[in-house]
């Protein structure tokens, strides 16, 4: 076998050395026959794990009858799709893309339309601290990503950071210029850390009394992962606006734009994308979805999400680690003094894929369907890589 040409591919990302080759549903397989428990799932994209039945029939049967047509046109799958998101979340108006930073940059134009057309022009969004919305320039100038100021200055200008959890910290910097605050329920890339329900519900008190937008940014806590379809659903608050992505098509990249119809600014040539609504993608997430929605599924992933949890407090508790955060199938240990990298590292030469979003936590994004048994096996990897730093210590 000829060696892989990663000097082809430019410097974005360090990967460990294996080549993937196949998945089926919790597992990955490299070139030499390993298999690897996948508590990764391209970040959470994977809402049904590798290569689920039901993605692969709806796209043979999609891509046998229509792959791809302009924006321009209606298609049924587009149609039903739109109709269906609109019925589940509440909100009334879709616009389909390809992923999560497109979508919150869509969220972000259409705020600053609203706010030129309804605030005398107000632009700016509130957003946080360690929170994260994408790579786009926009989105980027957005996140609260330590360091990130520093990639590409200057900046798009125009999102003041508050604390997360800190309503004070939100209420100080609204001003004649803001038209928003946007964030995501749960931070991912800042450590899984979860908004307080009393902080929501004081975001969305606080945009009322100021005629603001409250924008949730669904993109890893949207479809199913807190164990409630939406975010939203299980905070109890409705935002103006919001973004999902990652999990929708379970695999297939789409993500969509949703807001309350008089959020619904947009008007022809405002926004667009060369595979908007494209009927494949469209056709899987239609059918994706129909899973995702079903109570029974949902149950399954907050009774999953809290076995994983527990057992997480276990390991930390046996290893002298830090705090469990998490909610639902998105979980992070905190290992207070470690080197994240060097556990994930050791974790995939056990079997485990995860991921270290912050230097010194690990966090676990499972399929949503996974069994009892698969986050038990996860759980016993984990502690015998834990099992391997302190023996190595």
């Amino acid at each position: 076998m000829s060696a892989p040409a990663t000097h082809a591919l430019m410097n974005t990302v360090i990967r460990p050395p294996q080549v993937f080759v196949r998945g089926r549903g919790a597992y990955l397989y490299d070139e030499v026959g390993l298999a690897y428990l996948d508590w990764v799932q391209g970040w959470a994209v994977n809402a049904l794990g590798h290569s689920p039945d039901v993605v692969t029939v709806a796209l043979a049967r999609q891509a046998s009858t229509l792959l791809n047509l302009s924006p321009a046109y209606y298609s049924r799958p587009l149609l039903q799709l739109a109709g269906r998101l609109t019925a589940l979340s509440g909100l009334d108006q879709v616009f389909f893309i390809n992923s999560g930073a497109e979508a919150n940059e869509g969220a972000i134009k259409l705020a600053r339309k609203w706010g030129r057309l309804n605030k005398g022009g107000a632009y700016e969004i509130i957003t946080f601290d360690n929170g994260y919305h994408g790579r786009t320039l926009a989105t980027m100038s957005a996140t609260g990503k330590p360091g990130w100021a520093d990639y590409y200055p200057p900046q798009v200008p125009g999102f003041p950071k508050a604390r997360f959890n800190d309503l004070d910290s939100v209420a100080a910097l609204i001003g004649p210029a803001t038209v928003a605050v946007m964030l995501e329920p749960v931070q991912g890339e800042g450590g899984v850390i979860p908004a307080s329900p009393d902080f929501i519900a004081g975001l969305r008190a606080l945009c009322d009394e100021h005629g603001l937008l409250l924008i949730f940014d669904e993109v890893q806590t949207g479809c199913g992962r807190l164990g409630t379809l939406f975010a939203a659903q299980h905070y109890r608050v409705q935002p103006d606006i919001m973004t999902l992505g990652k999990g929708l098509a379970a695999g297939v990249p789409l993500s969509a734009l949703l807001a309350r119809r008089d959020c619904c600014c947009f008007e022809p040539g405002d926004q667009g994308g060369t595979f908007s609504g494209a009927p494949l993608a469209c056709a899987v997430a239609l059918d994706v979805l129909e899973i995702l929605a079903q109570p029974a599924f949902l149950a399954n992933v907050a009774e999953r999400g809290a076995q994983l949890a527990a057992g997480l407090a276990g390991l930390s508790a046996r290893y002298g680690l830090g705090e469990v955060r998490g909610i639902g199938l998105l979980q992070a240990l905190v290992l207070p003094g470690c080197d994240a990298l060097a556990v994930v590292e050791l974790a995939r030469a056990k079997g485990l894929l995860l991921n270290a979003p912050r230097p010194s936590c690990v966090r676990m994004m499972p399929a949503l369907n996974s069994t009892a048994a698969e986050i038990d096996q996860g759980l016993a990897l984990l502690d015998a890589a834990l099992g391997s730093r302190r023996q190595a210590a």
